[in-house]
């Protein structure tokens, strides 16, 4: 099956940079909250302060959600792989490793989606190219995580592998989310159903196994701003910004912001956080970013343009 690829304008390109920003921040958001707040409440506060937001635009748009009990069952399905356990794993994970190392091992989603794809569709199949990016994506992983494992980190191990199977529900969700397209339902209301779904599940459940309304309450500036942050930038405007690409740009083109995500969270990290990095780290970016490359294939197309270019004006230029 052959992928289209369409161009992106301006006005896409600045959108593709604002989600990469907006969900790069989230990892910062994150390892602020986390300092004071369980990895449950994170999330709960996260996906319930985001689901009234949506709620309130479908309302001022002069929409309302739908009541069907299937596309209610597909919120939640939605909302378990895409929200519950990604952000509560990765959430978790970031109490134990810098917000940077997370959101490297976050940008393994493609390539577990590649696999997943492979064995729940049957037309998102193996290529050459896919297959040569997902090995040297992993080659990269195996290198932080075997160092890790080496060292005996027991803690870190754990929430390195918390991130990837965050990343790998992510991929499940990149699957389940294609049944959207035939129930008939809005990008807007789709955003909406799973956090909504997602909320109702988790405040509950952090209410019971956090007990987070009970003193010592944390109440911390520094961290209700990053919880705001975190629910109505890098979730509720995040999620609009990414229909949005969705629908202009394709899904080929949203690839992209895999390469930048781990960018703005690295530099947050650093600058804000004051975390550091270790050169095994930045050698497994290199690995995974490699490995993207091989997957999306554009910039190779660009190289052999471009060589191609020289390798004419270059026989024009000995003609004459």
């Amino acid at each position: 099956m052959k992928t289209i690829h369409r161009t992106m304008g301006l006005m896409e390109w600045a959108l593709l940079l604002s989600l990469s920003m907006l969900w790069g921040g989230s990892f910062f958001f994150v390892g602020v909250a986390v300092e004071e707040l369980g990895p449950l409440t994170i999330v709960a506060l996260r996906v319930g302060l985001a689901a009234l937001a949506l709620n309130a635009m479908i309302l001022l748009r002069g929409q309302r959600m739908p009541l069907n009990r299937g596309l209610w069952a597909a919120f939640i399905g939605m909302g378990l792989l895409n929200n519950m356990i990604p952000f509560s794993l990765i959430a978790w994970g970031q109490g134990h490793i810098a917000s940077g190392l997370a959101s490297i091992l976050n940008a393994t989603t493609p390539f577990f989606t590649i696999l997943v794809a492979h064995f729940l569709t049957r037309d998102e199949l193996f290529t050459p190219g896919r297959l040569a990016g997902v090995a040297i994506g992993f080659a990269g992983v195996v290198y932080m995580l075997g160092t890790e494992v080496h060292e005996g980190t027991d803690s870190r191990s754990w929430a390195q592998l918390a991130v990837l199977a965050g990343a790998v529900s992510y991929a499940f969700a990149g699957v389940f989310g294609r049944r959207f397209r035939t129930l008939g339902c809005s990008p807007l209301v789709a955003a909406c159903g799973q956090v909504t779904a997602s909320a109702l599940v988790l405040l509950p459940l952090a209410l019971v196994v956090e007990r987070f309304w009970q003193p010592p309450w944390p109440a911390g500036l520094d961290t209700w701003s990053a919880v705001f942050g975190l629910a109505l930038f890098s979730t509720a405007l995040a999620y609009l910004i990414y229909f949005r690409l969705l629908e202009s740009a394709g899904a080929t083109n949203l690839l992209l912001v895999t390469f930048l995500i781990p960018a703005s969270a690295i530099l947050l990290g650093i600058f804000v956080l004051g975390e550091r990095l270790e050169w095994r780290h930045m050698i497994g970016m290199g690995l995974i970013g490699l490995g993207l490359v091989s997957i999306d294939g554009r910039p190779w197309r660009w190289f052999r343009r471009m060589a191609h270019a020289r390798w004419k004006a270059k026989r024009g230029g000995t003609s004459q």
